[in-house]
């Protein structure tokens, strides 16, 4: 990747597509080029939350909703310590922020990180043309990056795809911390830093939850070295066919029947460990607005969403597993993808989505109280 900060805004830019498809604009954030996996995403607010979401990593994002970056960028909203996509894409970027919290705009914010990005393009035709081919590669060049498309395409052709990618150990923590509990310590929970967001801990922390945070590295015996009353595994990005590692220790905490939350990246480790296959969508679920149903109470709730595979398990029946029994407890009411998984013989469970709510709708906070709910059964 090769990276100027200077002329963001001003230098021409184009934004190249593995098929062939090119759309031409301006630099937005820093000028140079980058390659990335090209996905697109159906908040119309959060951009903050996306961009420093570890999920995201290897992804170029391109906004569906046309104006972007209104509210700037603050010190408070990151998930993490630093922005994770590889490119950013938006159709119309505020000309001037407008927030009582707002330290600097975003275009400054991408450009001090040295995220290629691009602005000016018609957003909707791209996405239309990303939900009838699929999700791709894509490359973003701009300034002295700007080439013969011949020559842009070949190098898009050879970036990696993220079928195959292997992802988790490359955003997770390197070293165990601790968030402390909020109030008094009820239990102590071990998380499995998969992508993990900042926001995830804090929620269990606001239940009386001592969160130990785990590298993806964690051996079954470092995570039962914490003592823990449940196991945590996290979001994160990849090719869920390649997490042999936390499958075997999902497995390994599934052994010992110890109460077990997994979201997204968790809930594919889950699928796996139960004999479940994975697959890649063909254009994923991204933003903050994806209707999910929890056939468990029949109620519908409004969720946050950024993964590209899911698990592939039947709907109309339960499964018989290594395990005991298993069903597919949440389901997307757009396309049926499984959104959430559940054991009936043991306390494990996971959902596909983010119950964070950052950023995004606060209808699935309770899958926090459903976790606590499992400890404090084990306990008893």
């Amino acid at each position: 990747m090769t990276i100027s900060t200077r002329g963001a805004g001003k230098a021409p830019a184009v934004l190249v597509l593995e098929d062939g498809r090119s759309f031409r604009g301006r630099a937005y954030g820093a000028v140079g080029e980058t390659f990335g996996e090209a996905v697109f995403s159906t908040g119309m607010t959060g951009y903050q939350e996306t961009l420093t979401d570890p999920s995201y990593h290897r992804q170029v994002v391109v906004m569906t909703a046309p104006h972007v970056g209104n509210t700037g960028v603050n010190d408070e909203d990151p998930e993490s310590g630093r922005i994770w996509v590889s490119g950013y894409v938006v159709r119309d970027p505020a000309r001037v922020p407008s927030n009582w919290r707002s330290r600097r705009s975003l275009d400054e914010e991408l450009a001090s990180q040295g995220v290629v990005g691009i602005s000016g393009i018609d957003t909707r035709a791209l996405t239309r043309h990303l939900r009838e081919r699929g999700a791709m590669r894509v490359g973003i060049f701009s300034g002295n990056a700007v080439q013969d498309e011949g020559i842009l395409l070949a190098k898009v052709r050879q970036a990696p795809e993220m079928s195959g990618a292997d992802l988790a150990a490359e955003v997770a923590t390197k070293e165990t911390y601790v968030v402390p509990a909020v109030g008094t310590k009820r239990f102590t929970v071990a998380a499995i830093d998969l992508g993990i967001k900042g926001m995830t801990p804090h929620r269990m922390a606001e239940r009386g939850i001592e969160v130990h945070v785990l590298p993806a590295t964690a051996t079954v015996e470092d995570v039962y070295a914490v003592e823990p009353d449940g196991v945590f595994f996290s979001n994160g990005p990849g090719d869920p066919s390649t997490a042999d590692h936390p499958v075997s220790v999902m497995r390994g905490v599934l052994e010992r029947k110890t109460p077990l939350f997994g979201i997204c990246f968790g809930n594919q480790i889950l699928g796996r460990s139960l004999g479940f296959g994975t697959y890649k969508l063909k254009y994923g679920h991204r933003g903050i607005n994806q209707p999910v149903q929890d056939r468990t109470t029949g109620k519908v709730e409004v969720t946050a969403h950024n993964h590209g595979f899911a698990v592939d398990a039947p709907l109309d029946k339960v499964s018989d597993t290594e395990f005991g029994r298993a069903e597919v407890s949440h389901v997307c009411l757009n396309d049926q993808v499984v959104e959430g998984l559940q054991l009936l013989d043991q306390p494990a469970f996971s959902v596909q989505y983010h119950p964070e709510a950052a950023a995004g709708p606060h209808d699935a906070a309770y899958l926090f109280d459903r976790f606590v709910t499992l400890m404090e059964g084990q306990r008893a």
